[in-house]
């Protein structure tokens, strides 16, 4: 959930972590996305995410992802952007 901390493993791990995140099964919400690089086996995807009921938010977030052989994901890292949110000093004004 953030580049700095430690990486979830495990498909039951990572479920039970989006469990933990989201408001529950009636929780609704769109995504677009937009692959912006490739480059061999890593990609670089542009995300807008907007949730609905019954808490609206607004995300937009960079995925960098790294497939093995077979094509599934091997590392997944994630850079989100909210509305609000601060930017680190001396950052892109």
């Amino acid at each position: 959930m953030s580049p700095y901390a430690e990486p979830v493993r495990g498909l039951t791990a990572i479920g039970e972590l989006w469990e933990r995140e989201r408001q529950g099964a009636d929780e609704t919400f769109e995504m677009r996305h937009e692959i912006v690089a490739v480059d061999g086996d890593t990609g670089v995807v542009r995300i807008e995410v907007r949730y609905g009921d019954p808490r609206p938010a607004q995300y937009r977030d960079l995925w960098i992802v790294k497939l093995d052989a077979d094509g599934r994901c091997r590392e997944f890292e994630e850079w989100p952007y909210w509305p609000g949110q601060p930017i680190p000093e001396g950052g892109l004004r």
